[in-house]
């Protein structure tokens, strides 16, 4: 008995593991993300895979990209500015966005 729980427990914690990464993507389109951002292509906003890229091994990248998403920024990736999205998007969900981007 302790066996098939101990299974049921793992594969549950599998199982929402699994959930929470697949709803990055979702986030991202719920979220309006991808009206200036794309994987692999410069829209409005910088690609994705360039953001991960520019961050890769950054240790603060997930805390610089968080404040960023929340407070908005300029300048960096060209002349249009991001708006802020503090309070309206949770900061966990913020979290599972940013660290999606990084995977890139």
């Amino acid at each position: 008995m302790k066996t098939f729980i101990s299974s049921l427990l793992a594969s549950a914690l599998l199982f929402a593991g699994a959930a929470s990464a697949a709803t990055a993507p979702e986030l991202l389109q719920k979220n309006a993300c991808m009206a200036c951002h794309s994987v692999d292509k410069k829209v409005l906003g910088p690609a994705f895979k360039e953001i991960a890229k520019k961050y890769k091994g950054n240790a603060e990248a997930v805390a610089t990209l968080t404040k960023k998403v929340k407070e908005g920024g300029s300048g960096v990736w060209g002349p249009v500015p991001m708006p802020a999205h503090n309070g309206k998007v949770s900061d966990a969900d913020i979290k599972t966005m940013v660290e999606h981007i990084l995977s890139n």
